[in-house]
């Protein structure tokens, strides 16, 4: 198991800037928590790279978080009846519904977005993530944007990059892994930020 004292205080003093709120301890746990329950015997760099990640698109506090906006911008952004021909374009061809913009927009540690990657990841969960507003607004619970985070950058559900593709063995490529999340955006910030992490992890010494 995950040294959790070594680990919070690490943390503490190289990404907190020596102090960590309740809300950041209770997010840092829930991924450590859905770490140790599915992927503990998966390569450390992997977990690292998912807080960084998560560290970074929640603007640090740890906790899943909606995308900014109301329903004017979100019908703009996600509904095939916009009026920007270009996303109208984009939400047909994501197979959108009309009214879909209003409620498929991004949620979770990272923006989960359209209704047919709600499905999709909602099937692979065994979760109902897309018959009203109130079952997309599960992407906003922490066990499970935990585990839409962990699962997805596992196995290439955002882009079609996943972790294996820069972590693997010898292979690591803490910059161009952003790939699995949103091309190059930040990427060198983010790598920084997941090394740190990478340094916080350790583990317990067993009986």
């Amino acid at each position: 198991m995950i040294n959790r004292k070594f680990f919070f205080d690490h943390c503490r003093e190289t990404l907190f800037t020596g102090r960590l709120r309740q809300a950041q301890v209770d997010g840092l746990d829930t991924l450590l928590d859905a770490w140790e329950q599915s992927w503990a015997m998966a390569d450390d760099r992997w977990l690292a790279y998912a807080l960084g990640t998560a560290f970074h698109e929640t603007a640090f506090t740890m906790q899943p978080i909606r995308e900014r906006g109301g329903r004017d911008y979100f019908f703009r952004m996600y509904d095939p009846q916009s009026p920007q021909p270009n996303r109208a374009a984009m939400a047909r061809r994501m197979g959108a519904h009309p009214g879909d913009g209003v409620v498929f927009y991004g949620r979770g540690y990272v923006q989960l977005t359209w209704r047919t990657n709600y499905d999709r990841i909602g099937r692979l969960l065994g979760l109902d993530l897309t018959s009203s507003p109130a079952a997309a607004d599960r992407a906003m619970q922490p066990q499970v944007a935990a585990t839409i985070l962990l699962k997805g950058m596992e196995q290439g559900l955002f882009t079609g990059k996943k972790l294996s593709d820069y972590f693997d063995g010898n292979k690591e490529d803490w910059k161009s892994a952003r790939r699995i999340v949103n091309g190059l955006d930040c990427a060198e910030m983010i790598a920084v930020y997941a090394r740190k992490f990478y340094a916080c992890i350790s583990y317990t010494v067993g009986p």
